[in-house]
């Protein structure tokens, strides 16, 4: 079977269904953030169950140790906790000290941590620097961090950024912002201006009127520009063995959903596990996903 002419949708139900061959195996390490619930632990348990070891990684230690507990008591015994709080660089750097001590190499990064302040049908910018401390500068602190420690074998490492439709680019309204972040040549330090911009707009009460994002528009902005800087590391790793990726994986079920939405964590943590474990001669890099409901995904960029 020629999997390099497979399209996307046929290859992940080729996986789900155990026609393609794993290529992975126990050696195969991966992180998770923001674990200890939700989506992030279901990421988890999933990847568990496909036979990887797994580091679940939470900002509070009794929670994460909590998680990866009852995990073993269910008999899976490659999972490990790791204390991290994304939005601190400093354990941002003592999470990676103490992975490269205890494991060495890493194959997968899911940046699944994320805060939001806004309830479902709320439209409020509460806490905008947090939001955006944690949605995106913490996710790219991490990666940055782990780099060097990525195997790039082969198999080709994955960081797979979880992010959102909200920070697409078609929700700007403001028509140079958006020229800046389609550029093909943009640089982290223009999303770094263009996060700093919008922060200064909202201090001074302008932010609508510059076309930022109407919904949810700090959480929109952090997700935007972590979708920017995925597309700037992809560009930067390009051919290299490590594939950069984002996803939206939908309304889900969570505690940030108030326990709306269209499908589970667990769906969407399938979903996550399969664009992960994709065979690597059909790997693709700074695409954003979209799961548009369970075993349909589509992809952007």
């Amino acid at each position: 079977m020629d999997v390099n002419n497979l399209p996307i949708y046929i290859l992940i139900t080729y996986i789900i269904y155990g026609i393609i061959h794993e290529w992975w195996s126990e050696e195969t390490t991966a992180v998770v953030t923001g674990a200890n619930k939700g989506i992030g632990f279901a990421v988890v348990k999933r990847l568990l169950e496909l036979g990887l070891t797994v580091v679940l990684t939470a900002r509070n230690a009794e929670n994460g140790i909590q998680a990866a507990d009852s995990l073993r008591l269910t008999g899976f015994r490659n999972v490990h906790f790791g204390c991290l709080d994304i939005s601190d660089p400093s354990s941002i750097a003592a999470f990676a000290s103490w992975f490269r001590h205890n494991f060495g190499v890493l194959d997968i990064l899911v940046n699944n941590a994320a805060v939001s302040f806004n309830a479902v049908g709320e439209n409020l910018i509460n806490e905008p620097e947090t939001i955006i401390k944690t949605n995106f500068y913490g996710p790219k602190l991490l990666t940055e961090a782990l780099l060097p420690l990525f195997r790039r074998s082969v198999s080709v490492s994955r960081i797979l950024n979880m992010s959102s439709r909200l920070g697409t680019l078609n929700k700007l309204r403001s028509p140079s912002i958006r020229r800046i972040l389609e550029s093909e040549d943009l640089t982290n330090e223009q999303i770094d201006a263009t996060v700093t911009q919008f922060l200064q707009d909202v201090k001074s009460g302008t932010w609508e009127k510059q076309g930022w994002p109407e919904n949810w528009p700090d959480y929109a902005i952090s997700k935007m520009a972590l979708n920017a800087y995925s597309r700037v590391l992809a560009r930067r790793y390009d051919g290299k063995k490590l594939s950069v990726n984002c996803l939206c994986p939908g309304f889900t079920r969570t505690s940030m959903t108030g326990g709306q939405g269209t499908h589970t964590a667990d769906e969407a943590a399938a979903t996550v596990a399969k664009l992960v474990l994709i065979p690597p001669e059909k790997l693709t890099s700074g695409k954003f996903y979209i799961c548009l409901e369970p075993k349909k995904i589509i992809a952007k960029l």
